[in-house]
């Protein structure tokens, strides 16, 4: 039971829900792109994604001076269906739209990311330079 209520608590913060659904619609994504989707400061998406991670639900992966996160395979079969739903659930909202629509406005910007290294560029979706934002397989979700 302690394992579900911890589960449960994970999910029940609105930041942690629109990164989870970004995660569902993208294979990975760096914290530069979480942190201008949400418009939250790197140090608040990376206490998200720590919670996450710590739950089981994301893993990451370094390049340098960035870190990437994805989505991690499910093996709780509750924690599995009740991802399922809620991915099932999120989709039909309209926040959810818009929270991907952000995240693609985001990579077409030519200049994005300056947020993650100073002036050096985040090599998260592209070779590209990038912005800093305006405030600093059986996985549970789907493919870029």
């Amino acid at each position: 039971m302690k394992s579900a209520s911890l589960f449960f608590k994970v999910l029940a913060d609105e930041a942690r829900l629109k990164i989870l659904w970004l995660l569902f619609n993208h294979q990975e994504l760096c914290v530069c792109e979480i942190m201008a989707v949400l418009d939250i400061t790197q140090s608040k998406a990376s206490r998200h994604l720590a919670t996450l991670r710590h739950a089981g639900l994301v893993t990451d992966r370094k390049e340098g001076l960035w870190s990437h996160y994805r989505l991690c395979p499910v093996k709780d079969e509750l924690a599995r269906a009740h991802l399922a739903t809620l991915r099932t659930t999120l989709a039909g909202r309209p926040d959810a739209k818009q929270v991907l629509r952000k995240l693609a406005k985001w990579n077409e910007l030519p200049d994005r990311g300056v947020a993650c290294a100073g002036k050096k560029t985040c090599r998260a979706s592209a070779a590209t330079n990038e912005t800093e934002p305006s405030k600093a397989s059986t996985t549970a979700g789907g493919n870029r």
